[in-house]
This record gives C-alpha cells, structure tokens and sequence, in this order.
C-alpha cells in the first residue's frame, strides 16, 4: 500500500466562512519527501537519488539525503529534501513515486 503526505486536501479554512482558503504549504519551500524500499544489493539510495535527480533537473547534494535502515534491515527509508517551486511539482513527484515498482512506501 502506498501514501503520501497532505494529499489533495492541501488547502484550510472553515466552509462557509466566507473567507479564500490558504494553502498549508507556502511556495517556493523545502520540502522532503520520505521514500521507502527494499534494502537491496544494487543500492536503493543511489536509486532514490537517480530517481530524484532526474524529477528536480539537478544533482542532489548528499546533505539533502538521509536513510535509516530497518530494525531487521530488509527496508531501507530515504528522505530527500528539495526545493520546490509549486503545488504543481509536489503533485507530480508523489505521481512518479506512485509509478515506481522498487517504491513500496511515500510519504
């Protein structure tokens, strides 16, 4: 089973209060994503930064990556933190992640 984060519901407000809702997320932020995946041979990190490297158009600085291995370590999670210009974006990352079949869980 695969999540993500805020989801769609990305905006707050009461209904019927008559004023425009306000975003939760601010434009342009860092934002990271957590990518969760089986602790393999062929490095699910080096995957994760590939895959990201290829969504944002620029390297991924080492800094802006963190893993932490499961307890048993059959898992690995991997957090990358990237700049974002738009809701737009976000929406398209959790897309791609959604689509990759090494990808077990995203937050």
């Amino acid at each position: 089973m695969k999540a993500h984060g805020t989801g769609d519901g990305v905006t707050q407000g009461t209904a019927g209060d008559g004023e425009e809702k306000k975003p939760l997320i601010e434009y342009p932020t860092v934002y990271t994503f957590k990518v969760m995946g089986r602790q393999e041979p062929t490095g699910f990190v080096e995957y994760v930064r590939d895959l990201f490297r290829g969504l944002m158009g620029t390297e991924i600085s080492p800094d802006s990556i963190r893993e932490q291995p499961s307890s048993k370590g059959t898992y690995v999670s991997v957090s990358v933190s990237v700049y974002l210009l738009s809701e737009e974006h976000r929406r398209s990352i959790y897309g791609r992640l959604r689509q990759e079949q090494r990808v077990v869980y995203y937050l």
